[in-house]
Formats: structure tokens, sequence, C-alpha cells
């Protein structure tokens, strides 16, 4: 299709009489069943075709164009179903002698009824009858069915009577939502308009309450099935938060209520205002637009922008890079400005509901559920509680002291009161209020401050605020990032909503809530001299996202000019401004590099100093990995935060780290002793001696003791062999071994038998004895994060790693099978890099590779070390989301750090093409 084509030039939608006309001409001179059959068939497929071709085309030339896109779509399908109708009824089945039971209505119901399709939509037809279904109305049909199903339509039909109608409505919410937007297509409009009546006047009229509490109830699940949130980074614009389906819920509640055609009549019955109104249409209209392209782009259904669809939408819908912004994130920003909208747009339309309802005579009669009466009231200084909810004292309660738009969400929070959608509609149209006078005004900052440490719930507050659109006018750059993603697949949330986040997991935290979780934070947490350092710097790490500079840089002088405001003394200023400019150190050490190497802890100590900022630091990196989403966060890495803190905190406080390493080999030497005490006292002592010096100081008590029972059972000589799996559920773990005579390519060998039994290396330690058994070790979790505990899986990770020892398994071709496979981390592109760094070790050379990550790139990268002789004593890897970032410590084959420059360039000439490397079929490792 030439996209480029003059829209002028499109043939018009397809109607009835259009259809007709040329249907009629092609039947013309046809008798036999099976031949119309055949000829009908293909006039109505070259029908949709066409329509769905003009629909490209209209959405290619009017970016916008999407609900009236989406309206001749329904159009088209109306002309296909009315004119198979008619061709049925005259000259397939024509009636003979027809009794008034051989009467048949087609309506549209669903979204098709409210006349508008998506290219992807179901055809959901209503089969009207005015009594029971008659053999003739069967073959009608069935034959029409039939034909929309040839045309591979997904087809949902009911067929019923008047009767069975209205009493399957009354019983079912869902068949009542369906009829109630059912709209005549062809046949008998009698039936269709009897049918509009009888609903309205023996259901619709009498059960408005029922039906809106039952929506309001559906429209909760259908959030919580979704995860509850609307800043998701894929979320589904039908039935997510936010998306089409809650709009359409406003529009049905308002339907049923008030009888109306559209939702402009809702201005009349004082629902909307005309600018409400417009937000309404504007959000439906570029909902409808994204939802038309997702389908054409994808062919089909889909309803989920999902990261590989992401980044071409962009570019159809028309935005692009600008101010170090990605297209794709303007893009995906103004889609969740949208979903925020939609959320306005719903305590509008229920605040308006509810003090209609309140009236002293209600439109919609006596029986009205509880959230609609009139409910007792309290004051609570400037503003009323009604129904347990609080609300504003009266319209002009923003207009009289501006800071009660921050003064609302500080008494909700202390008295634990939900906020009264009146109050929320009241917040949204006094939002001018909140400008450089508000933001400068002392009370108000000090509320502020007190919302975001609150002891109670911060979260809350800090979300409904933004919510309401105030927090970010109060605070300006804050609203910067209201709506911001972040284009990859660590990210689960917008930037905002990642930040509130991080509020609510460090209120957990101080609440001894997440101990389990996090008992070195649950416990240090008490100790913080300021909590409002820590609460602020964490509602500060990420507000400059989205900029061309360094987000950090950038943090640390928004907080220097936030804190004072918020009344924070200057030494408060520039911890929250250092924490800020720190606060992934923390994380990237803990995770890139040995946290068993004593320069790590030296080199962190320096960064950090004191013992206040260790603590910080520590509380701040788990909140804010916990926040990151669903899944990011887990022992494993709790485990390395912990072994960095313990590490860091000796060097601060001039602890054990001055303890000559002959004294710290000697104790961890006794404390193995003191284990093997069942050995004989000869084989102890054999054993003690038969590692170097590394061995001692990196691994502790618990793995040195399994990997001496486990080389004790391997025995010695060409054909040893050990292997040991033991889950850690508590760190989300399982620690392998593997015992065997050493030689090049054992690491390489067993880290590709590791990715083909799908699990992930998270850590792994290598170490060659002194009578050359090679003690490999890894830490190891599943794909979801956890650690490995199925014995069944074990056993095969075990034959799978003897197979590939032996060569009886290729690695290259068994990987490049499970390559072809598309994974979600193809819509990104990650900019391949090799640092070889001679500073972060005292005795190694550190190698850190940065990719997108994919099946097999650990094995491509230790076999590019064999390639360049260098040994691994320790390998580091990190994911987040799309990006590898895999850390390897090395030495050369004389045990040295890689000094040369010419060697160093070898290696990241290596190292980046083993990045794309494709393995070679039919080659062993």
């Amino acid at each position: 299709m030439d996209t480029h084509t003059d829209p002028a030039m499109a043939a018009p939608p397809a109607t009835p009489q259009t259809l007709g006309a040329r249907i009629d001409a092609a039947l013309a001179d046809i008798a036999d069943a099976s031949a119309v059959r055949a000829r009908l068939l293909a006039e109505l497929a070259a029908t949709r075709e066409q329509a769905l071709a003009d629909a490209a085309l209209r959405l290619t030339n009017e970016r916008s164009a999407g609900l009236a896109v989406a309206r001749d779509l329904a159009e088209a399908m109306d002309a296909m179903v009315a004119e198979g109708f008619r061709v049925i009824t005259t000259r397939v089945f024509p009636p003979h002698n027809p009794t008034d039971a051989e009467r048949i209505a087609v309506l549209a119901t669903g979204g098709y009824g409210r006349g508008t399709l998506a290219p992807g939509s179901d055809i959901d037809l209503l089969f009207l009858f005015p009594y029971k279904q008659t053999s003739w109305g069967e073959s009608v049909v069935e034959y029409l069915l039939y034909l929309l199903w040839d045309l591979k339509l997904k087809v949902g039909q009911a067929v019923r009577s008047t009767d069975e109608c209205i009493r399957l409505a009354r019983e079912d919410i869902t068949i009542r939502t369906a009829v109630l937007e059912a709209r005549h297509i062809t046949g008998d409009a009698d039936l269709s308009a009897t049918l509009k009546e009888r609903l309205w006047k023996e259901l619709f009229s009498k059960t408005g309450p029922e039906f809106v509490t039952a929506k309001l109830a559906e429209r909760d699940a259908r959030h919580r099935a979704m995860g509850d949130a609307r800043y998701v980074v894929e979320p589904n614009i039908k039935d997510g938060k936010g998306g089409l389906r809650d709009l359409q819920t406003l529009f049905w509640i308002g339907k049923y209520l008030y009888n109306t055609r559209d939702a402009e009549a809702l201005i009349e019955h004082g629902v909307f205002r005309r600018e409400e109104y417009r937000l309404f249409i504007k959000a439906i209209r570029f909902l409808w637009t994204v939802r038309c392209h997702l389908h054409l782009l994808t062919g089909r259904a889909e309803e989920r922008l999902t990261f590989d669809v992401q980044t071409e939408m962009a570019h159809r819908l028309g935005y692009r890079d600008h101010g170090g912004t990605r297209a794709v994130e303007r893009f995906m920003k103004h889609y969740f400005t949208v979903a925020k909208d939609v959320g306005d747009l719903t305590r509008i339309f229920c605040a308006a509901l509810e003090e209609q309802q309140t009236k002293p005579e209600p439109r919609l009669g006596r029986l009205l559920p509880a959230i609609f009466r009139k409910p007792a009231e309290r004051r609570i200084e400037n503003f009323v509680v009604r129904g347990g909810r609080l609300d504003a004292a009266g319209h002009d309660t923003f207009e009289a002291d501006p800071v009660n738009l921050i003064r609302l969400f500080h008494v909700a929070d202390e008295a634990g009161l939900d906020i009264h959608p009146n109050a929320l509609q009241l917040v949204r149209r006094s939002l001018k209020l909140v400008n450089a006078d508000l933001r400068e005004n002392p009370e108000a900052n000090r509320l502020f401050l007190e919302i975001m440490t609150s002891r109670k719930d911060p979260e809350t507050a800090l979300r409904r605020m933004n919510e309401a659109g105030v927090l970010g006018r109060f605070v300006l750059d804050f609203g910067r990032i209201v709506a911001l993603m972040q284009f990859n697949m660590y990210h689960h949330y917008t930037v905002d909503e990642h930040l509130i986040r991080t509020i609510g997991i460090l209120s957990r935290i101080e609440k001894q809530e997440l101990v389990e979780d996090h008992p070195l934070a649950s416990k240090i947490i008490q100790g913080v001299l300021s909590r409002a350092v820590l609460y602020v710097s964490l509602f500060l790490h990420d507000i400059a996202k989205g900029r061309p500079q360094d987000h950090s840089t950038v943090g640390a002088k928004i907080a220097r000019k936030l804190c004072p405001r918020l009344g924070m003394s200057d030494a408060e200023t520039e911890t929250v401004a250092w924490l800020v400019e720190n606060h992934l150190v923390m994380s990237d050490y803990a995770q890139k590099r040995d946290v068993t190497d004593p320069k790590t802890a030296r080199d962190f100590a320096e960064i950090v100093q004191s013992p206040e900022r260790l603590r910080l630091l520590l509380c701040l990196t788990v909140a804010d990995i916990r926040a990151v989403g669903p899944g990011v966060w887990n022992g494993w890495k709790g485990e390395l935060l912990r072994q960095l803190y313990y590490e860091a905190e000796a060097v601060i406080q001039g602890g054990h780290t001055k303890e000559s390493r002959t004294a710290r080999v000697a104790q961890a030497k006794a404390a193995l002793a003191e284990r093997l005490s069942d050995w004989p006292a000869q084989d102890r002592e054999a054993y003690l001696g038969r590692h170097y010096d590394a061995y001692w100081l990196i691994l502790d008590t618990d793995t040195q003791e399994s990997h001496a029972r486990l080389m004790r059972e391997a025995g010695s000589g060409p054909e040893a062999f050990g292997f040991a799996a033991e889950p850690d559920t508590f760190r989300d773990v399982t620690r392998i071994s593997v015992v065997m005579p050493d030689h090049p390519g054992i690491f390489a060998r067993i880290a590709g038998a590791l990715s083909l039994a799908s699990t992930t290396i998270v850590d792994a330690k290598i170490f060659t004895s002194h009578d050359g058994m090679a003690v490999d070790t890894f830490w190891v979790q599943d794909q979801g994060g956890e650690a490995v505990l199925e014995d069944l899986r074990l056993d095969r990770i075990e034959q799978t790693i003897r197979k590939v020892l032996a060569g009886g398994t290729v690695v290259p071709e068994v990987l490049q099978q499970k390559r072809k496979r598309r994974t979600r981390e193809q819509a990104f592109t990650v900019a391949p890099q090799v640092l070889v760094d001679n500073n972060a070790s005292d005795t190694h050379t550190v190698l850190e590779v940065n990719a997108r990550d994919r099946v097999g790139l650990l094995y491509d990268l230790t076999r590019a070390l064999v390639r360049l002789n260098l040994s691994v004593s320790s390998a580091h890897i990190a994911t987040y989301g799309e990006r590898a970032v895999d850390v390897f410590y090395v030495k050369d084959m004389f045990g040295l750090k890689v000094t040369s420059e010419a060697k160093i360039r070898a290696i990241e000439t290596e190292m980046l093409g083993a990045i794309t490397e494709k393995p070679k079929p039919k080659k062993a490792a």
C-alpha cells in the first residue's frame, strides 16, 4: 500500500446502498446457491479489505483520526451485515407465507453497538426474535454467521427473544451493559425499538444505583487484575487503568442514569463542564488513534503497548526526539498524561453523581447505595468529613487560603481519611492557585515536608497529590517527570510513580513490615539521625531523569535549591545533595565489583566516608531497587548489599581489615578444621594445604565445608568429578559447585551448560588447588530471579554440565537455536562497551562488559577470555532489563595484571567481537 496516496482518492466507506448495488450486479446472472455464496463472500471480503486499507491510509494522513476511523470501520461492517442479511432473506432463504414469529432484527451490541470498531475488534451481534426462534430464523442466522466466520472475523453472537433479553439483562450485569449499547443494523426495526423501550421502562429506569455500584466494582476488579497501576511502562490501552474501558464505563453509567445518546449530553445533566467534556473527547480520540494504529501494526487485536511496538508507534504518530528525550518517551509521556486525565474525569464524574444523589429529591429514586446517601458531617480544620471522607468545607476553601491545597492532603494523611471526589474535583479546578507565592509559602512547605516524611502513609498522600495535579505544580522539577517513562526493560513504572513507590517501600521498612526481606535496612533505619534527609533524598533521586545532562548531578543541584525551601538546614541539604548525586554508587559497587576483594570495600568507603552516610545510602539503595518493579529485587542483591555494607563499615571504623593476610587465612582454616572434626586428622591437615591463600580469604566457611566434602567424594585422577547444588531461598540463589581436574575452558563450558539449562549466573568464583583441581562455584537463579529448588531440575543441570564437559553436547549449536526465538530485548539497542580497569583491584585486572542481554552472552564472553589466555578468578553478572553488565576479575597466564597497552587493546577487540559473535555450528567449545 502506498501510504503517500492522496486521501481524496481513497474509496468512501461502504454503505448498504453502495455495497448493495455492487452485490446485486455481481449476483445478477447467478442462480446456483453455492455460486451465490461464493460471490457474496468475495464481495464482502473485498469490502473488508478496502475498509482496512482506507483505515490505514487515513491514519497515515490524519494522525489523530482514530475515532473517525473506528466509526468508518463500524459503518463498513454495518453495510456488510445488512447486505449479507438482505441477500440471505431474499435469495437464499426467502420466507414463504411469513408469520409474525418469522421476524428478525439484527443489532450491534457492546463496543460495536457504540458505532466504533478497531481493526481487530470482535463483532458483537444480537439476533432478536419476537418469540422463540423458528427453523427459518435459525437457517438465516447460521448462514450469516458462517459468512462472517469465513471472513476471519471474531464474532460474538446471541440469539434471543425480547423477553429473554430483559430477563438475562436483569440477571447478568455484563449482558445488561451489552444491550445498553444495542443499536439496530437491519431487519425488523420495530423489534429493536420495542426492546429499547422495554429495557428503559422495565429495567434501566429502576436500577440506576445498582448498575453504578456494579460497574464501579467491575472497574476496580479490572484494575486489580491489571496491576492496579496507571503508570506501568507496557500499558494495556483498553483494560488498563486510565484506558478506553474507563472512559466507556463513565459513558455507560451516564447513559444508564440519564438515557443519553452521547457524552455531550452529560453537560446538560451537570456531570461535566464544557471543558471537561472537551477533555473527555480529546482523551477518547487519542486512545482510539493509538488502538487503531496498534491493531494495524501488529495485525491482530493487540491491546498492550509492548516495548517492541512503542518506537514504531511513536514514529507513526509523528513524535520526534527533543531536548534529551527520545521520541518514544515523548509518545509514552503523552499516553500517561492522557491516562491521568481519564483518572481526573473519573473523579469529577463520581463527585457530580454523588452531589446530585444527595439532593432532597434524588432523580433516581430512594433506593440508593450508601455512597449516594447524604452522610453526617464533622469539621477538621478547614475541611469537613462526609461519610468518612475529607471534603472541602465550601466552594471557596482553596480560593480563601491556597495553603489548603497542601493542607488537604496533610489532614487526610494525619486523620487516616480518604479524600472526597468533590474535594478532588475542586482541587483540579483550583490548580492555578499553585503558583510561585504558594511554592515559597513557609507553611505550605512545612506541611509538604511532613507529608513526605509521614509515619503513616506518605506513599498514598503523595500519589493523591500527584493524581490531583498538585505535586507537579508545587515542585516544578517533579512536574517535568510526571508521566515520563524510560524506554528500557528494567524500569516498570514512569519516573514519578517510581519515586512515589520508593517512599512507600521506605515507609514499610521503617515500620518493620519488611524485616524478612530487608533485615539490615530494617535494623539500621532505626539509627538514622535524620529521617527527613532520607525521605527527601528518595523523593529527589531520579527527579532529573529525561534531561540531556547526568541526572544524578542535576538532581543534586535541584536538592540544593529545594531543601532550604522545605526548611532543611545547610547540613541536611548537603547530605541530601550527596545522596542524590551518589544514589547509584552502592548498587554499582555491590553488583559490578567483587565485594570480597578488600579494595572494593576501601574504594567504596573512601566515597562514603561516614557511618551515617553509609546507613542512609544502604536504605536508599534498597528502596530504590525494590521500587523499580516486580521481580527486580531478590535475596541475592540483598546479600551483596549486606556484604558491602559490613565490609565498608569495618573500613570506616578501622576494624578487622587491618588484620594481616596470614592471620585471616589461619582463622579461615581453623574454622573449617572445626567443621571437619569427623575427618581423620591426617586427611584434614592434608586438605587444608590444598588451596592457595585467595581461596581462604574469599569464600565463607559454609562454602568451604561443602567444597571439602565434595572434593573428598570426587577423588583424584583424570576422571575425578564432583557436582553439588545447594539452594538458598533467603538469598534467592542456588550455589552450584563443580570439582574436576583443571584445564583451559572449563569455566566457559560450564557457563554454556548453565545457559542451556535456562539458568542465570549472578556470581562465580574460580579456583585451582595446589594439586591441579579446579573448584568452580556458580551462584545461579531461575529466569524468575529465584533459587532453583526442584530436584529434577537440579539433576538435569548436572547432566547437562556432564554432557557439555564430555563433548556430548555442542553448546554453540544449541544456543543458536535458542537465539532464534524472538525476545523482547530485540526492541532495544545497547551500545556495546568493554572497560579494562587496573585500579579496581590490587591483584586483578577488572573487565566490565556492557551489552544487550541475550541467550549465551556469558558463554561467548568466557570463550573469548580463553582465547585471550586470561584466567578468571571471579565473575559478577548483573542484568538491568535488556542491558547486561558482566564483570570479570582476570589475570594473565603468568598470574599478573594485564598492563600492556597492546594486550588491553586486544582484549577490547576480542570481547567486543564476542558480544555479536555468531557461533559456528558443529564445533565444540
